[in-house]
């Protein structure tokens, strides 16, 4: 089938948000459907307080004690593996002996490909 235009290069762009998120070693492609949603659930629920870019800046992160996490940093970046990750974002501070303030995301436990987009997003401040 060949694609014109816009829509080949519609087609690309689509394709680039998964694999965009799938790129580093060892990382695994993100449909492009759950890297959507995985980018639309971090910006309204994450940036609040982790900000855009990840750096614990948000909006409400001035009032918050203790402050969110920073997660660009690497020394943070190298002390979590994926599964850590994985476990804050289902079930929120608490179940990691952190912030009772970090609230869980039960509605994505039958969603592992967005968790697995979210986890992303996460490591992708690392770099």
């Amino acid at each position: 089938m060949r694609l014109d235009g816009w829509k080949a290069a519609a087609v690309a762009a689509g394709m680039g948000l998964g694999l965009l998120l799938a790129a580093g070693a060892g990382a695994e492609e993100v449909a492009e459907a759950d890297a959507a949603e995985a980018k639309s659930i971090y910006d309204a629920r994450c940036t609040t307080c982790h900000g855009p870019g990840g750096k614990g800046d948000g909006a409400a992160a001035a009032a918050l004690n203790p402050k969110p996490r920073d997660l660009t940093s690497d020394e943070w970046q190298k002390s979590v593996t994926d599964e850590h990750i994985e476990k804050i974002i289902l079930s929120g501070g608490p179940a990691v002996g952190m912030s009772p303030l970090m609230p869980p995301n039960p509605d994505l436990n039958a969603k592992p490909g967005v968790v697995d987009g979210l986890r992303q997003i996460v490591r992708g401040f690392g770099k």
